[in-house]
């Protein structure tokens, strides 16, 4: 590893300090605290020596979307638990698509109608 890579090493390892406390802290810092772990992770595949090695070919280029630093490296918390979300919340976009055209259609119909009224002839 050269300097560069030891630098960006540790910059990522105090945002993920940041990070577990601020999920430790809990409320919107918790939320945070979630974003600043993913940036770390990514802030992790930014070393110098990666990106040359991966320029060469001679690291992989197409890991998958989220999956972080190149090593695995194990969750320092449990996963929150997200709220199901509620089924049938709000009106079928459908519908709403269907109001919007034929109000268009009757708005059309109305301007047509009033251009009749005051011909420019």
């Amino acid at each position: 590893m050269n300097k560069a890579d030891l630098l960006i090493d540790r910059a990522a390892n105090r945002l993920r300090e940041v990070a577990d406390r601020a999920s430790a802290s809990g409320g919107i810092a918790a939320k945070v605290g979630d974003e600043l772990a993913d940036d770390a992770a990514f802030l992790r595949r930014l070393k110098p020596s990666l990106i040359v090695a991966r320029a060469k070919g001679q690291a992989p280029t197409d890991l998958p979307a989220g999956s972080g630093a190149p090593t695995p490296t194990a969750p320092s918390r449990p996963p929150r638990s997200r709220r199901p979300k509620k089924a049938g919340s709000g009106p079928n976009p459908l519908v709403i698509v269907g109001a919007a055209f034929v109000a268009g259609i009757v708005l059309a119909k109305v301007i047509d109608w009033r251009g009749h009224a005051h011909p420019r002839d």
